[in-house]
């Protein structure tokens, strides 16, 4: 893709409310919603409408650790240093139900992709796995000998992926509970794990500074990044899979191209560690959080052009983050773009503004198409209860008139 087709990613907008060290930040599943968890031992959830206000949840008895959204929206998770889970309705009363999860504190929480599971993972060596529904405890994974850090299920739900303190990462089969395979880290900790959206690697931020993509299928290493100055804390991959952002004790954040196997750009806007970072789940915003108590949200910009290609290429079974050559490479710093709120590279060419007004078409396009399907699900909701409110008053007029036959035929004899 030629370099001139690319925006910079932007900041929109900044929160500020925690009185603590921002640890975690996750979108809801329609944007309208971003939670962030601090050691202040408040969630927050900030509205991304303008105006606004933020709601604060007050429960936890310690620092909340992690956060995250159930993919439906309706409940947020959240694990903290007082050993508890709580799930929260993320509306004006911020109900909760709580449970504790640990015996020590909770680092990570994760919900499957289908809403109805829940990974836990905690200083205690562990990690759990839980049903959303009543909290019910399900499983133990146990044979790290140190703190975990972080776990996620895979995208199909088949697979847990842990990592730990004892310097590996874990891959788990959730159906016999089994250690499939250790990925061993010799160069640090590692702090965040997750799976690539096709499920077939997964990336590991380490406390040696690099960021590492290993491959679940084969067991081996494909990429291998060298581009932060300080402990890698968070990363996130884009939903098309073909980007990575990373957050950092250097303070940037950094986006990784994983196809071309460079860094993209370094993104300067917190002061201090840049803690947490995620993608939402549509890939046009990303949210970070520091220890300077601020959450930001950051407009891509980049992938609006290619990410219909992306999917195309990801249906037909065809995806691979391999860059060419099929070898893992050790990469450093190649370009360091600081980004300012709003700001972006002039555009010199008449090409580049019809290109932006294309990308700019296709954007508003796709936002109809969405609000279209939206409007159709709803649609379809209202007309199966329809449908099923004739059905039961049809099967009432059934039962009426076989009384009705009853009590005739009674008659008559």
């Amino acid at each position: 893709m030629a370099a001139g087709s690319r925006e910079d990613p932007s900041l929109e907008r900044h929160f500020k409310g925690h009185r603590d060290a921002v640890t975690s930040v996750d979108f809801s599943l329609n944007k309208k919603q971003l939670a962030s968890g601090s050691m202040d031992s408040c969630l927050m959830i900030w509205s991304m409408k303008p105006q606004m206000r933020a709601y604060r949840f007050v429960g936890h008895k310690d620092a909340v650790m992690c956060v995250q959204f159930s993919p439906s929206g309706h409940l947020v998770a959240s694990g903290s240093r007082d050993k508890t889970v709580r799930l929260w309705v993320p509306s004006v009363k911020g109900e909760s139900t709580v449970f504790k999860a640990h015996t020590a504190t909770v680092r990570s929480v994760n919900f499957s992709s289908d809403g109805q599971s829940l990974v836990t993972a905690s200083d205690d060596k562990t990690v759990k796995v839980w049903t959303v529904h009543r909290q019910k405890f399900l499983f133990s994974l146990s044979q790290h000998i140190n703190w975990v850090r972080c776990a996620r299920f895979s995208p199909d739900g088949r697979l847990i992926v842990s990592a730990s303190d004892d310097k590996t990462i874990k891959l788990w089969d959730k159906t016999s509970r089994e250690c499939i395979h250790s990925f061993c880290e010799h160069g640090g900790f590692v702090n965040h794990v997750d799976f690539h959206p096709s499920g077939t690697c997964i990336a590991a931020a380490g406390t040696d500074n690099t960021v590492k993509v290993w491959d679940v299928r084969m067991y081996r290493l494909l990429q291998h990044y060298q581009v932060h100055s300080a402990v890698v804390n968070s990363l996130s991959f884009h939903p098309s899979g073909n980007y990575l952002v990373t957050a950092s004790n250097d303070s940037t954040l950094k986006i990784l191209d994983l196809l071309e196997g460079r860094l993209l750009y370094t993104l300067h806007g917190h002061q201090g560690p840049a803690t947490c970072v995620a993608f939402s789940r549509t890939g046009d915003l990303f949210a970070s959080g520091g220890s300077d108590e601020q959450v930001m949200v950051w407009k891509t910009n980049f992938d609006v052009a290619d990410y219909g290609d992306v999917l195309k290429t990801q249906k037909s079974g065809t995806s691979s983050i391999i860059p060419e050559g099929g070898t893992h490479q050790t990469l450093r710093s190649e370009m360091d773009c600081a980004v300012h709120p709003k700001k972006t590279k002039p555009q010199d060419s008449g090409g580049n503004h019809e290109q932006q007004e294309e990308e700019t078409s296709l954007e508003n396009t796709l936002e109809h198409i969405m609000r279209q399907l939206d409007i159709l699900t709803q649609t379809v909701s209202i007309l199966e209860q329809r449908l099923t409110l004739a059905e039961d008053k049809l099967k009432e007029c059934l039962e009426n008139q076989q009384n009705i036959m009853n009590v005739l035929k009674n008659k008559v004899s």
